[in-house]
């Protein structure tokens, strides 16, 4: 190929599927409407009534949201609440189009079925973010999205997705199409033409005539109405809730402690029992013997199971059964992998790059000839990057309560990815997917570390072994030491710079690829001649997405690089990113404005300076400042300024506080985040060796807000971390001279 988009491929499956017939309405018999959209067809509903309107004589069909004889907004929401504040802006989306008062708005998680599918979120998954276009597949999906291509086990939280698909495919258009039912019925009952009659605050008016009503009023009738399956969306002038910053929905409960989470769940009129778990330390090794004769007289303590790639401890507690665990001795099979420590993996990574050389390896993408632009350059920089393994720590332990029955099992567990597990679970135990049931609550944090299925099949294995139910809590030192991690990798870049600096040749190799396909390719920049390639090598370690996924070292990888041209040629680093911005006017605004907030190009106090990034991820373009002050001889943030265009902001307060926590989980891993390897095992086990940045470490941060206008809108919860790291390391340079190749950072202060 010679262009700058990854390599096309067949059209998925996915992305035939349209909207237009995801949409129907329903109602319920006391007289209240439900409006379904999304649902994919010919699935049954039979089912979901009881799970979303259980009322004595309600009856449902296919549904999203639903209004009741109280005049209560109910937003059915398929994506997971793990503190993103997803529910609460789907539901304002849904309440604009459908112009409800938001102190009437309720949310409801919608249950594990399949009937809640978003097909555009799937679709977003195996699309390239920033293309907006869903008509290749990327062949090197790797692990957990391999399995979205089964569209009824797509019911995801994740990739920054939920208010760009859901919310403005789904929610928008259901609020949309209940208005118009709602004005319909009003219409008939009225005499009067729909066209006069005009919607406020979950009431209906009709001028001329004096007439109101709510619209529990008229809900029985407008389910007998036409269902529009593509209304008139609004624009953004005719906005009342979107653009604006409601309150959270899920704060009130978070605050005074009535919130449920996963690790909460205690169902009713069950007798649970508790385990604790030890998995292999190293990948791919299993139980060859095992001592348990100290934890069978212990206190509280009623099955010791030897599951074979697992170890359980069953007990009256949690407590109980980790302190008999601690105590069980197991030996474990030899691992067949060579390698042992860090410096094995990265010489297993050197290894594939010196075999791939200047050419080699899959190309990804390209443009122009760069490697006759590099050999007539007027100079040439070279640098070799590294990125560690990281976890994902998120604040609540990872849980699952499982029962299991000879026909049936429940699962309650914090999932990003319910119809996966549910699957998981289904496939392990040997039952049909349909007598699985997954019973969400809030998520203590994802991180992307909750879109696997493996410890709910885990705690299903337990609870069928036991034969009682079980909810089984993993213990931090289990899940730092022996889960999924955001992968190493190792990168080599070359540069080509002609006699004023301008770069013209940029080569990219490095040897891990997962999602999304773009983020090795700086495409915004104009440089003419670009290659990008992969040179594969095995990870020791199993890979599963982390915030930002290729992004979180790409961005480092690239924005440092871009960083190195710009010192080379002798040129300011921002002015040398808007001089090749010329073609790509939103990212150049999105500099320029960062430029102005930060007060780009002031004179600083001697060890004190700042560096600047630009990452477009997840449909989202960001630019950071950080100014470091290096007085003490090591790092310490003075200030950081964020400018974000994500088209257009539909909660500004949210958004902003997705941004700022993408920023501090990315600084965390560009200052501490490392997982180091000592006979093929993960070394550290807590925070008292896997730091965090704590909050003394980090300074105000400035978010500013571009909506750029008639654009696809982007996420938030990822794209404020790709710039972190390399925007901290290019400040170091700035201030010391002394550029980082190799995170962590502090450790090269140590």
């Amino acid at each position: 190929m010679n262009d700058m988009t990854p390599e096309k491929k067949e059209r998925s499956k996915l992305a035939k599927w349209s909207r237009r017939g995801f949409i129907g309405a329903g109602v319920l018999a006391g007289g209240g409407l439900l409006i379904g959209i999304g649902v994919r067809p010919g699935n049954p509903i039979g089912a979901l009534a009881p799970k979303v309107a259980a009322g004595e004589g309600e009856q449902l069909i296919n549904s999203w949201v639903k209004i009741d004889m109280d005049n209560i907004v109910t937003a059915i929401v398929p994506h997971c609440e793990m503190g993103q504040g997803a529910h609460s802006v789907l539901a304002q989306m849904l309440a604009d189009e459908l112009d409800a008062a938001w102190d009437k708005v309720r949310v409801m998680q919608a249950p594990a079925d399949g009937s809640y599918v978003v097909t555009d979120t799937a679709r977003m998954f195996v699309a390239p973010f920033t293309m907006n276009a869903a008509d290749w597949i990327e062949p090197t999906w790797n692990g957990l999205f391999t399995q979205v291509a089964r569209l009824a086990d797509a019911m995801i939280t994740g990739g920054s997705s939920s208010i760009r698909t859901t919310g403005q495919h789904s929610m928008r258009v259901a609020g949309a199409a209940a208005r118009k039912m709602l004005i319909g019925a009003a219409a008939d009952a009225w005499s009067v033409p729909a066209a006069e009659i005009a919607t406020r605050d979950s009431t209906l008016f009709h001028e001329a005539s004096g007439k109101s009503a709510t619209y529990a009023e008229f809900a029985s009738a407008a389910a007998e109405q036409p269902m529009d399956q593509t209304p008139t969306l609004k624009t953004s002038d005719q906005y009342r809730l979107m653009g604006r910053s409601k309150p959270r929905t899920d704060i009130p409960c978070k605050v005074d402690g009535s919130a449920k989470f996963g690790m909460d769940a205690v169902p009713e009129g069950l007798d649970l029992s508790y385990a604790a778990v030890v998995r292999p330390p190293v990948p791919g090794t299993s139980v060859t013997a095992m001592d348990a004769s100290r934890a069978k007289d212990m206190s509280g303590v009623l099955q010791i199971l030897n599951m074979g790639d697992f170890v359980a401890v069953v007990a009256d507690s949690y407590w109980q059964a980790q302190q008999a665990i601690n105590t069980v001795k197991i030996d474990w099979s030899p691992s067949d992998s060579p390698i042992k420590t860090m410096e094995d993996q990265f010489a297993v990574f050197a290894k594939a790059l010196d075999e791939a050389g200047e050419t080699g390896g899959k190309e990804a993408a390209a443009k122009g000839n760069a490697q006759d632009a590099l050999g007539t350059a007027a100079k040439r920089i070279d640098a070799e990057y590294r990125a560690p393994y990281l976890a994902h720590s998120p604040m609540e332990p990872i849980n699952c309560t499982a029962h299991v029955t000879e026909s049936k099992c429940d699962i309650w567990a914090s999932t990003q990815v319910p119809l996966m597990a549910r699957s998981a679970v289904a496939d392990t135990l040997g039952l049909d997917k349909d007598a699985v049931s997954v019973h969400q609550d809030y998520l203590g944090g994802g991180f992307g570390r909750r879109l696997g299925s493996d410890e709910m099949a885990m705690a299903a294995r337990i609870a069928k072994a036991t034969g009682y139910p079980v909810k089984v809590v993993w213990s931090r030192e289990e899940d730092t030491q022996k889960a999924y991690y955001r992968c190493a990798d190792l990168c080599r870049m070359r540069a080509g710079l002609d006699d004023e600096g301008k770069l013209i040749a940029y080569d990219s190799v490095f040897t891990q690829r997962h999602d999304p396909a773009e983020a090795s390719v700086p495409a915004m920049y104009g440089i003419e001649n670009t290659s990008i390639r992969v040179a594969e090598a095995p990870l020791h370690l199993p890979f599963q997405a982390w915030r930002s996924v290729d992004h979180s070292q790409q961005g480092f990888f690239v924005e440092s690089f871009i960083d190195e041209a710009a010192h080379a040629a002798g040129q300011d680093p921002l002015e040398y990113r808007l001089a090749m911005l010329a073609d790509a006017s939103r990212h150049k605004a999105v500099l320029e404005k960062v430029a102005q907030i930060s007060n780009w190009g002031e004179t600083l106090p001697e060890g004190k300076a700042k560096g600047v990034a630009i990452v477009e991820s997840f449909g989202t373009i960001v630019a950071e400042v950080i100014e470091v002050d290096m007085t003490s001889g090591k790092p310490r943030l003075s200030n950081i300024w964020a400018v974000c265009d994500a088209g257009y902001v539909m909660n500004p307060d949210g958004f902003r506080n997705q941004i700022e926590g993408g920023i501090v989980f990315g600084l965390t891993a560009a200052m501490y985040g490392e997982l180091e390897l000592k006979d093929g095992a993960v070394v550290q086990s807590n925070f008292h060796d896997y730091k965090m940045l704590r909050m003394n470490e980090v300074p105000g941060i400035a978010v500013e807000l571009i909506n750029s206008g008639d654009v696809p809108i982007g996420g938030a919860g990822e794209p404020g971390l790709p710039p972190a790291a390399p925007a901290l390391a290019n400040a170091i340079f700035a201030a010391t001279g002394k550029r980082i190749r190799e995170l962590p950072i502090a450790r090269q202060f140590a």
